[in-house]
């Protein structure tokens, strides 16, 4: 039964995304159909209906919609440019600066917007402008632009870990926050070492302005608002003095305050932001509802297990077996948003991961990763799509050279699959419990 549901369950997810459905209505139908063939059509009808509600009816699912408004008011503030120029003012001594500036400001405002694509979109759009005209190289600029991008999306707050969260059986979000960071920072410092590398070797070289006491103050000032933001959010959410759902209103109410005082959004902008936000939000939770559909008949006909014995089979090697689900996830990450493939995969892999000793947290982290690094790679990788158009270039030439920055963040990935603690660490050190909770053992069907 349990091979049958899977080939079913797979089939149909295949078949009707080649055929164009909706990723949510593809999860959908293909659930129910799957479920309907190990329980009753009818039944399942009733019991789809009653998972959609309860995968939503989560209070800390809240904390989404909130943050991508936060985020997408944030892409809108004006506040691209002041982190620029603190990043710049941070690394801009560095051997070819503008690639270190254009990398140290991707990880600031990919982790206040909470997307890589507003990142990639908004640096490429300033800082290269500015490197080109120095004489540095249009690919050049456009490769550590794209392959640093996505570190928003593991450093806090993000929306992946929060989802994640979710689907793993309520995991801790500030847990998984606080473990986003190391590696997070681990991938942008390892591109920030190849693009000094390139640099040295094409002679590049640091910024040649002097910088005041005065100049570095009045550029810290003018960054330290968004910048607080971080710290105001993250530092509450860990502190215990509010939710991650509270945490999320309160970044909403922060960032209207700084687009009030900076006056960079009108009512116009602001009514097109509430609607953007309105259907992403509709987008995600959707998702969520029906990969709730999935996550039960994945663990009703116990496909889990089949694929923890499955792999046991091929080797007993810890190493071996989570070597194979890197693989795996890289491959369906160049395919697959992280979204929808975080709310298919978790519930598949995560009992695996744990019964090689890897916590849910860890675990987190490990898939996010994995996923991120489909968002830079073809065929349907939108950072590497809008990397390319902003850096006006062409697949094709940043694809030669990009390839010494997947070796790093692949090096990164083996770091933070088989070290652990670099994960972990954080969240223990803030007094954090990574292990499994009741529900999650419940809901996973691990002892």
């Amino acid at each position: 039964m349990t091979a049958t549901v899977s080939l079913i369950l797979a089939l149909g997810m295949v078949l009707l995304l080649v055929l164009g459905v909706p990723i949510c209505i593809a999860i959908a139908i293909s659930s129910l159909i799957a479920g309907g063939v190990a329980l009753d059509f009818g039944l399942m009808l009733t019991t789809g209906a009653q998972r959609t509600f309860t995968g939503v009816s989560v209070f800390t699912l809240i904390a989404i919609p909130f943050f991508i408004l936060a985020g997408n008011i944030m892409n809108q503030g004006g506040i691209a440019l002041r982190l620029m120029n603190f990043a710049r003012l941070l690394v801009g001594k560095l051997p070819g600066c503008y690639a270190h500036t254009n990398a140290m400001a991707n990880m600031l405002f990919g982790a206040i917007s909470g997307s890589g694509v507003a990142a990639a979109s908004a640096m490429g759009t300033i800082i290269g402008p500015i490197a080109i005209k120095e004489g540095y190289d249009r690919d050049y600029m456009a490769t550590i632009n794209i392959a640093t991008a996505p570190t928003g999306l593991l450093i806090p707050p993000s929306n992946v870990l929060i989802t994640y969260a979710l689907v793993s059986g309520g995991t801790s979000v500030a847990a998984l926050f606080l473990a986003g960071y190391i590696p997070g920072i681990l991938w942008g410092l390892a591109c920030m070492v190849v693009a000094g590398i390139i640099a040295k070797r094409k002679g590049y070289r640091g910024d040649s302005q002097k910088v005041t006491l005065a100049l570095a103050t009045k550029i810290t000032l003018e960054a330290l608002p968004s910048l607080l933001l971080i710290i105001i959010v993250i530092g509450g959410i860990v502190a215990g003095a509010f939710t991650a759902t509270e945490g999320a209103i309160v970044a909403v109410v922060y960032s209207l305050f700084l687009s009030v005082c900076y006056k960079t959004i009108s009512l116009k902008t602001l009514l097109k932001i509430y609607r953007d936000s309105s259907e992403m939000t509709g987008i995600i939770i959707l998702l969520i509802g029906v990969s709730s559909i999935m996550s039960w008949v994945i663990s009703f006909v116990q496909i889990p297990d089949a694929v923890g014995n499955l792999l046991r089979g091929v080797s007993d090697s810890k190493i071996v077996i989570m070597l194979i689900i890197n693989v795996f996830l890289l491959f369906i990450g160049t395919f697959l948003d992280t979204t929808p493939a975080v709310l298919i995969f978790t519930p598949i892999f995560l009992p695996v991961a744990i019964s090689c000793g890897i916590s849910p947290v860890e675990f987190g982290i490990i898939i996010t990763f994995n996923l991120c690094i489909g968002l830079i790679t073809p065929p349907v990788g939108n950072i590497l799509f809008v990397g390319v158009k902003v850096g006006k270039t062409t697949i094709e030439r940043v694809m030669t050279k990009i390839l010494p920055y997947y070796a790093v963040i692949l090096i990164v990935l083996m770091a933070i699959t088989y070290l652990p603690f670099l994960s972990s660490w954080l969240p223990q050190a803030a007094g954090y419990d990574t292990s499994m909770g009741p529900w999650a053992k419940e809901m996973l069907g691990v002892q």
